[in-house]
């Protein structure tokens, strides 16, 4: 194939490549091909082949992405992306050498996770009333789950009924890359949730109409991402919390929660579906404030007191 090929195909392939052989997610490859769409434009703009694409191009382009006004860390994936793409067209004979190879992604400061405190989260839990049938015992549920079982939002809006284990009281969660993991369920969010599943969600299915999602609209169809970030933005300004309030802030908390009471961090990890540790190392920030405070507590030159200090 040769080199002079025009981008988009080329883009397609590599598409077709992460989805066949390493079996990454929709979301995940939708990504790629917007940073890759975008990096063609670019070259495009420039008479650039390829073939012709150098190391000081591509660092070019970086300074492009951070004039343009992106955050480090989309500046980061975005050159992921295209490392990646250039590593393929090398490993399918269409390059020789792989200019990206050496080409920096810059690294963005490590942000620590927002999350709620234990006491806001029940705020928020308990000012949805689950009596209030469906939408009350359909939110409650949602974010007893949310909370309760550390889901990512694409996970609980394609969960399904049958991926609920009642007998071991555990979720079978198709994750990313699908890859499957099972995740505890709660204590309060099993009763949410099976309140939801007796009383509320028939009220949701519109008639003649077969849902397959566990959680439904007002209309019967699978709910969306954006309109639980509405639906959660909505029931956190009722229970007089932040405007900050956003679905991934409860997995945040769920995590956080469960380090802050002793929790191994490899077990956290599991229970996200995180592929690398590294990924769940940025929840140890709580740990580090834990044991700061149980040194400063027990140790007998822990902390400064009157009696020392004199």
């Amino acid at each position: 194939m040769p080199a002079s090929m025009p981008y988009a195909p080329l883009i397609e392939t590599f598409l077709l490549h992460l989805a066949a052989e390493r079996g990454l997610s929709v979301n995940y490859r939708e990504g790629t091909r917007r940073s890759l769409s975008r990096f063609a434009d670019w070259c495009k703009g420039r008479g650039l082949e390829p073939a012709g694409i150098t190391e000081p191009l591509l660092a070019e382009y970086r300074r492009y992405l951070y004039e343009q006004g992106l955050q480090a860390s989309s500046c980061r994936i975005a050159m992921v992306h295209i490392r990646r793409f250039f590593r393929h067209l090398c490993s399918s004979g269409i390059l020789a050498s792989n200019p990206a190879e050496l080409v920096p992604g810059g690294r963005p400061g490590r942000k620590i996770p927002e999350t709620l405190g234990a006491a806001q989260v029940n705020q928020l839990l308990e000012s949805i009333a689950p009596e209030d049938i469906p939408f009350g015992a359909r939110d409650r549920a949602m974010l007893e789950m949310l909370y309760g079982s550390g889901l990512r939002v694409s996970e609980l809006i394609t969960l399904r009924p049958e991926q609920v284990d009642w007998d071991e009281m555990f979720l079978r969660v198709l994750g990313k890359g699908q890859k499957t993991r099972y995740v505890p369920l709660g204590g309060m969010a099993a009763v949410a949730l099976r309140h939801y599943m007796q009383h509320a969600r028939s009220k949701l299915l519109q008639q003649g109409r077969k849902a397959t999602t566990l959680f439904l609209s007002n209309r019967g169809a699978p709910l969306t991402r954006e309109r639980i970030r509405q639906i959660i933005k909505e029931r956190a300004r009722n229970a007089g919390l932040p405007e900050n309030v956003y679905p991934h802030i409860m997995r945040h908390s769920f995590a956080t929660h469960l380090l802050e009471n002793g929790a191994d961090l490899r077990v956290i990890q599991d229970m996200l579906g995180h592929a690398d540790l590294a990924t769940t190392q940025i929840y140890t920030h709580v740990e580090k404030k834990r044991l700061v405070s149980l040194h400063r507590h027990f140790h007998p030159r822990g902390r400064l007191s009157s009696e020392n200090s004199e």
